[in-house]
């Protein structure tokens, strides 16, 4: 039976009929990192966080009911490096299909029907343009993965943290083809003198020019520098598209102490620039790594003022 996508987006004050937030002014919290969350809980340096869903799934569905609780209205799986690419490195790639489809049925368990569920998928960690692998091989983990995520039950598929736009086509053509879903298209810019292009040299005109083509539901940014450069993204985002716009920058950049890696921006610095990507027209703003359920319990308080 297909999801019920559009019975669900009630709970993220989305539009059934056009899914068009922007003209409502809605602006609408998603989640913040894993990682981090897995890491307080016990997850090894090293470990794959995507084999807590077979492993520890408690764990999983309580950093899931976390961000539900902080208020975010969106949350993600914990599929993040579920490709058959990356979970190779761990001898896990028999178990795509288990890991993407138990994690999407944790994070809808743990949602009910306060939040919707985006499936994540990262980048395989390949170069297509090295020739690291065939663009055919990257299609069929990019599908196996939407597949899994599918029968888990999410509401929509989102492509996120990817730096080269092939790789983000040959993902959405997957995921577009094997299920019904809506795509959510997200890049990172971190790169070039003001930290608005990719690692790749791709800017924001050129990303959405791409994301559009491909009949994207979302379009946006995560990961990156920090929120203060995202303001500026998000501009230039807006200027080129009338799409709603995801936002989830990360809290400022990592730093290597004594207690491991930690990030410079608190709940409250992070909160700052709520408004600020609100104004520049983001329609979801979350966080990524680096950011915490205070960090996203204090986005929330900031944007319902």
């Amino acid at each position: 039976m297909p999801v019920d996508f559009r019975g669900r987006l009630k709970y993220v004050s989305l539009m059934a009929s056009t899914c068009d937030v922007v003209k409502l002014g809605a602006c609408v919290v998603a989640d913040g990192a894993w990682g981090t969350e897995f890491q307080r809980l016990g997850l090894e340096a090293g470990s794959p966080p995507e084999h807590w869903n077979l492993l520890h799934p408690e764990k999983v569905a309580e950093v899931a009911r976390s961000y539900v609780e902080a208020g975010a209205r969106i949350i993600l799986t914990n599929t993040f490096g579920g490709s058959a690419f990356r979970l190779a490195r761990h001898g896990l790639e028999g178990s795509v299909e288990e890991i993407n489809t138990v994690g999407a049925e944790i994070s809808k368990k743990a949602a009910g029907d306060r939040a919707a569920i985006f499936g994540s998928m990262g980048p395989t960690g390949k170069l297509l343009c090295a020739g690291e692998v065939a663009r055919d091989e990257m299609y069929e983990s990019f599908q196996r993965q939407a597949v899994a995520l599918y029968r888990g039950g999410v509401d929509a598929i989102l492509i996120e943290t990817m730096i080269d736009v092939e790789e983000m086509k040959v993902a959405a053509s997957a995921a577009r083809k094997s299920t019904p879903l809506p795509l959510v298209l997200s890049m990172t810019f971190d790169s070039g003198k003001d930290k608005t292009r990719t690692m790749m040299g791709v800017t924001p005109e050129q990303a959405v020019a791409e994301m559009e083509k491909l009949d994207a539901w979302i379009v946006g940014a995560n990961c990156g520098v920090g929120p203060e450069s995202y303001v500026e993204v998000c501009r230039r985002i807006r200027a080129a598209t009338s799409k709603p716009i995801w936002i989830k920058p990360n809290a400022g950049m990592p730093q290597v102490t004594e207690q491991g890696v930690t990030y410079s921006q608190t709940p409250e610095m992070f909160g700052s620039f709520a408004l600020q990507l609100r104004d520049a027209g983001a329609t979801v703003i979350g966080g990524c790594c680096g950011t915490t359920p205070a960090h996203i319990r204090r986005l929330r308080e900031l944007l319902e003022q």
